[in-house]
């Protein structure tokens, strides 16, 4: 016999031995649904069981079809029997269904290997699935589906009420539109009862009986600035105190030393937070109010007799 002969006989011996040892090994296999009739969308497990000889190998599917209606939550979990005469495991599937009836459990075959041979064993099972819906025992019928598009005789009255408000609405519209384009009439408030008014309303906040002395005496200058930059539009309230004093040096109407006096005071009390004392937070108001006055007076003394010549 030559070597090739030889080799295939081997060949066909082996292959031989193992589809006999594929036959000779007993696989047992069993599937549980618990519980057996359940509701859409409830969990429940299939515990799937393989009884192989011992020191085989047992490979489960990993998970349900999920083309099917009955689909795993989790992962599949392998436990192994304890039993010392042959090997015992179990799978255990969680699942949900999502359809009603009776649902097939579609598993992938399990896989058994044993002195190298290999078996499939097929697993199947089935759960009845419950609807949550409440069952109609009214047995009412429903009524036959209606027209996408019903044509009805659109009312004429109510065509009529349409136009008529819109054409209040335009109406209304135009009126808006010319009222806004009216030049808007311009109010001139003299500077002086501004800033009389100004300063009423600031006493009767109450701020020197509270303790805000600092913020009385900031509100005061605020008012005196905003007048004379009312009456001259060199004093812009852009300037800083020290330009403003600088500038009203050239204005012959306004006490300057008074108001120097008056705006480094209140640099102070505003920037530095020096204390200052009700009594002397008052006198700083009395200041302001002097100078508002006095150039008041002054400039109405100047205007009069130029009317008068006029």
């Amino acid at each position: 016999m030559s070597l090739r002969r030889i080799a295939i006989a081997m060949v066909v011996s082996a292959t031989t031995a193992v589809a006999a040892r594929a036959q000779t090994f007993q696989v047992r296999s069993g599937v549980v649904v618990a519980p057996d009739s359940v509701t859409v969308g409830d969990a429940f497990r299939v515990t799937v069981g393989i009884r192989a000889p011992l020191g085989a190998t047992i490979e489960f599917p990993r998970s349900t079809d999920s083309t099917g209606a009955v689909q795993s939550l989790d992962p599949v979990a392998v436990r192994t029997s304890p039993d010392t005469a042959a090997m015992e495991q179990y799978a255990d599937y969680r699942v949900a269904a999502w359809d009603v009836g009776m649902q097939r459990i579609r598993l992938d075959d399990a896989i058994v290997r044993y002195n190298g041979a290999e078996r499939r064993v097929s697993l199947s099972g089935s759960v009845f699935v419950k609807s949550v819906l409440p069952a109609d025992t009214a047995q009412r019928v429903p009524k036959p589906p209606r027209d996408v598009f019903e044509v009805n005789p659109f009312p004429w009255w109510l065509l009529a009420l349409l136009a008529a408000a819109a054409i209040a609405i335009g109406l209304l519209l135009w009126w808006w539109i010319r009222r806004r384009r009216r030049p808007a009439h311009a109010v001139i408030v003299d500077p002086f009862e501004r800033a009389v008014a100004e300063f009423q309303r600031i006493e009767g906040l109450g701020l020197l009986d509270a303790g805000e002395r600092g913020r009385y005496v900031t509100l005061i200058v605020e008012v005196l600035r905003d007048y004379l930059a009312a009456r001259y539009t060199e004093a812009d309230l852009s300037l800083t105190s020290t330009e403003l004093q600088h500038t009203v040096r050239t204005m012959p109407h306004v006490p300057s030393d008074r108001l120097t006096r008056l705006l480094t005071d209140a640099d102070l009390i505003k920037f530095a937070r020096r204390p200052v004392s009700t009594e002397r937070a008052r006198e700083i108001g009395r200041e302001a109010k002097i100078v508002v006055s006095e150039e008041h007076k002054a400039s109405r003394v100047v205007a009069a007799p130029q009317e008068a010549a006029a």
